[in-house]
């Protein structure tokens, strides 16, 4: 009997319509259009602006449902709903239970998967797992993140960068060689003091002196967070492409997390790719953190082939990061 492996077979994507430009933030705070393309690859962001009361949870309903639709998915069928974000709708209550009671997936558990910008990357392992099993057929992984809910726009070193937006795949049991073949994963707590939010857990909790204080906007320490990045994402895929054997011409498609061109460059250099077999979009949505990857293959659905050999990697806060092999199972 072939082993069972658990394979992508659709694909759903969702960005808000509001358009914040280079343009846009020069008159916010002072920088420019050639200054944030230059360091970064980003030219505009979606922001989820015209939606007031409107969370992740929004995003990763609409993800879904192009998904529903685009493949015509019962979603009864859906045995589980994995959101994976760093922006939950609120504090203890399942994000990911909402969004399956709101696309029909009644019959599915649910649950959050907080993991920074790597979440989806490990949540993809996670559902993985599960198919793996035995006991699910559909397994439904959601990259679902409001960022504009937690930056501020008076602070040019993140507000820059970060963008609204949600996609999701749909992972199910093949044995026909297709689905994630590999994954390295990999966490270092040392790096919780480099990028995080002070406040809102349990160890700041939110007071009138953290509101005060702008506790509750994320915080990056550039350098740190660029240092460790390019090194652990560049590292991490060329290792796993070592240890599967993989030549560059063998690699179709590198998928890697959209925080900084420079980084997926550097990440691309160390597998010996060309710019070509390099999966893009930071320069149109910034850093959706969680939604980055699933948006990706959003983007590339249509020139994804049966059989090819795609590398994902991805660097977060915390730190997390980690690199997964997975063979594309259809062609669209």
């Amino acid at each position: 009997m072939s082993k069972l492996t658990a394979a992508i077979t659709a694909v759903g994507g969702y960005v808000p319509k509001f358009i914040l430009t280079n343009k846009m933030l020069e008159g916010m705070v002072d920088t420019n259009d050639e200054w944030i393309t230059s360091r970064t690859g980003i030219k505009e962001r979606r922001l989820l602006k015209d939606d007031e009361g409107k969370g992740a949870s929004y995003l990763g309903i609409k993800a879904a449902q192009d998904l529903i639709n685009k493949r015509k998915v019962d979603p009864t069928e859906i045995d589980l709903v994995i959101v994976a974000t760093a922006t939950p709708d609120s504090m203890v209550t399942s994000t990911a239970a909402f969004v399956a009671s709101e696309i029909g997936a009644t019959n599915a558990f649910a649950y959050d998967l907080l993991a920074a910008c790597s979440s989806f990357l490990f949540g993809m392992s996670t559902a993985a797992s599960y198919i793996e099993s035995g006991k699910y057929k559909k397994v439904l992984l959601i990259g679902a993140d409001k960022m504009s809910s937690i930056i501020d726009y008076t602070d040019r070193t993140t507000c820059i960068i970060f963008g609204d937006g949600a996609g999701a795949v749909l992972f199910e049991p093949n044995t026909e060689g297709f689905g994630l073949h590999d994954e390295f994963l990999r966490a270092d707590g040392s790096g919780r003091q480099f990028l995080g939010m002070d406040a809102g857990g349990s160890l700041m909790p939110a007071t009138e002196e953290t509101v005060k204080n702008r506790k509750h906007y994320i915080y990056q320490d550039g350098k740190n967070v660029f240092r460790f990045a390019v090194s652990n994402m560049a590292d991490i895929a060329a290792k796993i492409m070592e240890r599967n054997g993989l030549s560059d011409k063998e690699v179709a498609w590198l998928v890697p997390h959209q925080a900084n061109k420079r980084i997926i460059d550097a990440t691309a250099k160390r597998m010996g790719l060309d710019h070509s077999k390099v999966m893009v979009n930071i320069h149109k949505y910034g850093n959706t953190t969680s939604a980055t990857l699933p948006l990706l293959l959003h983007d590339y659905e249509d020139q994804l082939k049966k059989g090819d050999n795609l590398v994902f990697a991805a660097f977060g806060g915390g730190f997390t990061w980690g690199s997964i092999y997975l063979k594309w199972a259809y062609n669209n």
